[in-house]
């Protein structure tokens, strides 16, 4: 029997080429996020207090995925961590995901004490702010939006700020509203609506995230293709014990074990097997087990 590996999983993770886009959106979300909370008690809008508490969560969020980031390219791999740790990415994304959570209930409930007698705010200072975090958050989505599409962690970031976007023309129109007309109830409506617009991207990040800790197979990844795909490769007249799972965001990683034909130049078998799962699916770490036809005992071995 024999074994094949294909390493191409590099030295950091996909959100690592990405620190320096993240921490100039660190520094610029969290000097607006104590301007708008500081506004919010000052003209008592609870949309803006909403759009702050938001943006802290940006800011909190994104400091864990900085800290997941480097400590995982820092710590790499070890006798004890023969995945490195990876993994902590995906963790700051969860923890990022029950935060916004978190911060979308407060907002709810705050609202529902407050529509009964929505109380008076300063619909000018309110309107200015709420301006100057748009454009922030403008900046920002520009920063994130090159890196969303390869990292958990940035997509989660990235989600955020959209949404931080959307949340700022909300608060916006609610001061322009009050100022016109002196309707206070769109300050409690505006804030409800942010926290409604946070939640499903928020449940898409949990789960996202849920999804790698579990180990399921990537939703983009085809696994009965996979197992045909390795079946094709010539000599190989079985596969068994199929798994594939995702490591962090863009990392995916596969096993499996062949039965070929006696007489097979395994090199062969385990070259052509690598190349199908690279140019076909994108898997660039995989461990194949080679088994000569006639082997038993392989698949009664295995439990799960």
């Amino acid at each position: 029997m024999g074994t094949g590996h294909n390493h191409g999983v590099g030295p950091g993770s996909t959100g690592a080429r990405h620190r320096g886009r993240l921490l100039a959106v660190l520094f610029l979300l969290t000097g607006f996020a104590v301007v708008e909370v500081v506004a919010a008690w000052w003209t008592g809008s609870l949309a803006l207090l909403s759009d702050g508490g938001h943006m802290f969560s940006d800011v909190l969020g994104i400091g864990m995925s900085l800290a997941a980031i480097q400590t995982a390219v820092t710590a790499g791999v070890g006798e004890q961590r023969t995945f490195g740790l990876y993994r902590l990415e995906v963790l700051a994304a969860l923890g990022n995901a029950l935060l916004l959570f978190g911060v979308a209930g407060y907002i709810l409930v705050e609202a529902a004490r407050r529509l009964p007698e929505p109380p008076q705010v300063l619909a000018g200072p309110m309107l200015v702010v709420a301006s100057a975090g748009l454009a922030a958050n403008l900046v920002a989505f520009i920063l994130l939006r090159p890196g969303a599409s390869e990292s958990l962690n940035v997509r989660g970031a990235y989600l955020e700020v959209l949404s931080d976007t959307v949340s700022s023309f909300g608060v916006i129109a609610a001061a322009v509203i009050i100022a016109l007309t002196g309707w206070r109830y769109a300050d409690p409506i505006v804030a409800v609506a942010v926290a409604c617009f946070m939640l499903p991207r928020t449940w898409k990040l949990a789960a996202a995230a849920v999804r790698i800790l579990v180990q399921a197979a990537p939703k983009h990844l085809d696994v009965a293709g996979i197992h045909t795909a390795l079946l094709q490769v010539p000599a190989v007249t079985e596969v068994h014990d199929l798994h594939v799972w995702t490591l962090t965001s863009g990392m995916e990683v596969a096993s499996a074990h062949l039965t070929v034909t006696a007489g097979t130049d395994l090199g062969g078998v385990l070259a052509a097997a690598r190349s199908a799962l690279q140019d076909r699916y994108g898997i660039d770490h995989a461990t194949l087990q080679v088994e000569p036809a006639g082997a038993v005992g392989c698949c009664q071995s295995v439990g799960w």
